[in-house]
């Protein structure tokens, strides 16, 4: 596509990126963040339709930085086999990664926090290397921790211990973000990139943080505590209802996420003020976003992500910044691939040079500077993992199987792997999707009528009309930048022109 005159130049950025969050458990969290609602108060989002095209850390990171789906990046999983990091990924993906291009429009660009999962270690070049694009850099070497963890500074390794004033990460990435902006040349606009480990496990809160939310238990609304009836196989194998080991488990990993964000909520504030003390605030974007969804308890899984449901693809997003009117909601989905391609336009990279999947949602929030068009659909895309042995506390499920919790609960395998359809407009609200495994598996929802996708009507579904979504679904598996974009490069409005699905969930079979 063609990228118009750029917003408002030289415009700065600060974008928070944090751990996996469960996405009702976010917007009641807002609750209880008087930071988060000092953000709020002159906010376009939070978005409603925030999707993640993949519902896992390094493939979701890998896409926000590209502004590719996973089979463009071709990062498939947390692993360094799975291309997490990898010499390959350096080689291609991550020399094409927005950064490069922040910097080449002079921008002064800093990161802190987590970046990648597989980061600094041996075989992914180790804490010399330093992505392309960055001035500061910050980056935590593998997994999310918030003690006893070490550092990539620049290249060179940093070790930290357990003491709460000096090493705890969330603080740490508050602090040195505030001394960039302090030494920062004030002649050239600044990135900053702050990636707190919270609310990843291991849920280590801040001291004075450690007794709050005693008595939260996690929601028992929706799909909480249902069974996977009519779902992938790996949906139907958890108790149900569950035990009370997995209830007690979940609940006191929901406290424990909780506790940890609020030295995120007070990271937010602290530099919300800055910017305003050095008369930035009216010049800069703020994205505050998560990387994935999380799930507790919904379907009786006790605590992960990894699935297609709705519970672990959206994701919150909240953004503020010159030209993005209070208090607006947007309802057209957005991408984290379109975090990319919007940054690079706010910053005034003619997005017809970039080779990205995603589109800006710049025109969105603020009309007054972009036109644009929402997209009706998209792609969702996992790849499941598995270990080639059996579980030694759970010998009877076998090999293939991964992240099991208590009672033998496994939230992955390596024929969890599926692909999606999912089209949302003022029409239409659905999803598709195949499995890739011995039985096809096929599940689809109207999430109009069932917002918590507790029944799979395939089986009411005409196979014709099923054979039209499963093409709907190869082109997407296949586009490549402008026809992920292109809603010419499919046919029609098909959803509505060969059925509607009705209230109860029966489809009509006739074109209308």
């Amino acid at each position: 596509f063609n990228s118009p005159p750029p917003a408002p130049k030289y415009c700065r950025l600060v974008f928070f990126v944090c751990c996996f969050f469960f996405f009702f458990f976010f917007f009641k969290t807002i609750c209880f963040s008087p930071g988060l609602v000092f953000l709020l108060s002159t906010l376009s989002l939070p978005s409603p339709a925030k999707f993640t095209v993949t519902p896992l850390c390094c493939p979701s990171r890998s896409s926000i930085l590209t502004g590719r789906y996973p089979h463009n990046h071709e990062v498939r999983n947390n692993s360094l086999s799975g291309n997490c990091s990898s010499p390959l990924w350096q080689k291609g993906p991550e020399a094409e990664a927005f950064p490069i291009y922040l910097s080449k429009n002079k921008y002064q660009t800093f990161f802190a926090g987590k970046y990648l999962n597989q980061y600094g270690k041996k075989d992914a070049g180790d804490v010399d290397h330093v992505p392309p694009g960055w001035d500061q850099w910050h980056a935590l070497v593998g997994n999310s921790q918030y003690y006893n963890y070490t550092l990539s500074v620049n290249g060179k390794e940093e070790k930290h211990g357990d003491s709460y004033e000096k090493d705890y990460l969330t603080d740490l990435i508050l602090n040195r973000s505030l001394h960039f902006l302090d030494d920062r040349s004030p002649q050239h606009p600044f990135f900053l990139l702050l990636s707190p480990p919270a609310p990843h496990s291991p849920w280590t809160a801040a001291p004075q943080y450690q007794k709050e939310f005693s008595n939260v238990k996690a929601p028992r609304d929706g799909s909480f505590n249902k069974p996977g009836k009519d779902k992938h196989w790996l949906l139907r194998q958890p108790v149900n209802p569950m035990s009370n080991t997995s209830l007690t488990f979940l609940d006191n990993a929901y406290r424990k996420r909780w506790q940890t964000l609020l030295s995120v909520d007070d990271m937010v504030e602290i530099l919300v003020k800055k910017l305003e003390s050095i008369k930035e605030l009216d010049n800069t974007y703020i994205f505050y976003m998560s990387d994935n969804g999380y799930h507790t308890g919904q379907f009786s899984l006790p605590i992960d992500k990894r699935q297609l449901y709705e519970f672990d693809i959206r994701i919150p997003l909240m953004v503020r910044g010159p030209g993005i009117k209070p208090n607006q909601t947007l309802q057209a989905p957005v991408l984290n691939i379109d975090l990319a391609p919007t940054i690079l336009d706010i910053s005034g990279v003619n997005l017809s040079l970039v080779n990205v999947d995603g589109q800006s949602f710049l025109s969105q929030m603020a009309p007054s500077l972009r036109n644009g068009t929402a997209r009706p659909l998209f792609l969702i895309e996992y790849n499941g993992e598995g270990q080639p042995t059996t579980d030694p506390a759970c010998p009877k499920l076998g090999p293939g199987l991964s992240q099991c919790f208590p009672d033998c609960v496994c939230e992955d395998a390596y024929n969890n792997t599926y692909a999606c359809v999912r089209t949302l407009d003022r029409q239409q609200n659905l999803q598709y999707c195949e499995f890739a495994d011995s039985e096809s598996f096929v599940e689809v929802y109207n999430l109009t009528s069932d917002p918590h996708q507790l029944e799979n009507i395939v089986k009411k579904v005409d196979p014709a009309i099923l054979q039209v979504m499963n093409q709907r679904l190869i082109k997407l598996q296949s586009c490549v930048g402008d026809s992920c974009r292109d809603i010419n490069f499919y046919p029609g409005v098909w959803w509505s022109r060969y059925f509607t699905l009705s209230i109860d969930g029966n489809v009509c079979k006739e074109p209308f």
